[in-house]
């Protein structure tokens, strides 16, 4: 028998970790009513405190991390491409 794997919304996931962040109820309790299991309110707790700080990030903070990220993907590339040409060369001379 095949099962089916389920998917929820974000905005389910924040409502349920939401909760679990309360602390009014148990896990447990958690999972029963809302019908999902017990690790994955864990992990969607976990998701939620590792994201709050990002809601109070200025635009300025965030462009100056995704220039960042840019910028090494950059430099790697660059890298990958010198290695790329290296080979070719390497590859030409042995065969």
């Amino acid at each position: 028998m095949e099962r089916i794997r389920r998917s929820f919304s974000k905005e389910y996931k924040a409502k349920v970790a939401l909760e679990a962040l309360k602390g009014m109820k148990t896990i447990s309790e958690l999972a029963s009513e809302y019908s999902v299991h017990p690790n994955a309110i864990i992990n969607w707790k976990k998701q939620l405190l590792n994201g709050m700080a990002g809601i109070f990030e200025s635009k300025k903070e965030k462009t100056n991390q995704e220039k960042v990220s840019q910028e090494e993907l950059y430099q790697q590339i660059g890298k990958l491409q010198v290695e790329l040409e290296w080979l070719k060369k390497k590859h030409e001379l042995i065969g």
